[in-house]
């Protein structure tokens, strides 16, 4: 081996460490001024208050709801009293980021991971800038990294960079088995952004688990090519999971047109079957503005809160 190799490796890994640091603070920047002009209020109308915790006890008086009395006191003193709550000053936000092999797909300029970051970060920094404490999950076929939510611009950075250097160790996507590891891991409530392209079955059951418990908001990364066929004879289809591979002719226009429907239809059925065990969903297109989809959420949501 030449004298001089690892000198070689360790500027090759200078100059990555160098265009990683360029990369973290692009999207820094980015997120921190989207955060500030565009997401603080959104955010704050939207988030806070999502939780409640106790304050005290106090007499009963007229107009106060019934399933507010604490009974206990109640029978201890003989007046009725009611349990006094007020909105939770931090919330814990937690970003759980698929890293599974379809989401390093893109047919475009940008992947579906990408985009992942870029919506990761303009959330982190959303909840970072009204002193909320956000946390990361990271998951394939298994949990691959989880980091407990902090407050702080340094916890910020450090999930963005997380998220830009991560190398996958599996492949496939089990989106039950990370809600499950976000149940055992979050011991107060938190408003959880599950960020994915939702390439995975049977994971609708612990979707309504984790909503009973949490706030949960379904982010769908979808690519040009998963919303529309393009006319090009035949084509082969190869999974990013598993491997496997698909011939289609999509020549035919008719084909074409029919195989659309059946993706929008089960699209549009993943979407009512989440929202039905209430989840909310924001679809953001790899080909277009992270910004708008979010945007958009929170003015509906903001709507429908008053």
């Amino acid at each position: 081996m030449p004298a001089d190799a690892p000198i070689e490796r360790d500027d090759e890994a200078m100059a990555l460490t160098r265009r990683l640091l360029r990369q973290v603070r692009r999207l820094e920047i980015r997120a921190r001024h989207l955060a500030e002009d565009m997401f603080a209020g959104s955010y704050r109308s939207v988030f806070k208050g999502a939780g409640i915790e106790f304050a005290e006890v106090r007499r009963y008086s007229a107009g106060d709801p019934i399933s507010n009395i604490d009974w206990n006191v109640t029978a201890r003193t003989g007046y009725p009293h009611v349990k006094q709550h007020v909105d939770e000053r931090q919330l814990n936000v937690l970003l759980a980021v698929d890293v599974s092999g379809s989401v390093a797909y893109g047919s475009l300029d940008r992947r579906k991971q990408d985009v992942a970051a870029e919506v990761a970060g303009l959330l982190a920094f959303s909840a970072i800038r009204n002193n909320d404490k956000v946390g990361l999950l990271m998951f394939a076929d298994s949990v691959e990294m989880f980091i407990a939510p902090d407050t702080g611009r340094r916890q910020g950075l450090r999930l963005i960079r997380e998220m830009l250097h991560h190398r996958p160790r599996g492949k496939g996507t089990d989106i039950a088995e990370a809600l499950k590891h976000l149940s055992r891991v979050l011991t107060r409530r938190a408003v959880v952004f599950l960020i994915s392209d939702f390439h995975d079955e049977g994971y609708l059951r612990q979707m309504a688990v984790a909503a009973k418990r949490h706030d949960l908001v379904c982010v769908r990364l979808i690519d040009p090519r998963e919303r529309e066929m393009p006319p090009a004879g035949l084509i082969e289809l190869i999974d990013a999971e598993d491997g496997t591979h698909l011939l289609l002719d999509v020549h035919s226009e008719p084909y074409r047109r029919h195989m659309q429907e059946l993706l929008d239809r089960g699209r549009a059925q993943e979407r009512q079957e989440m929202m039905r065990r209430g989840v909310d969903v924001i679809d953001v297109p790899t080909d277009g503005s992270a910004v708008d989809p979010l945007a958009r959420f929170f003015e509906l949501r903001r709507r429908r809160l008053r």
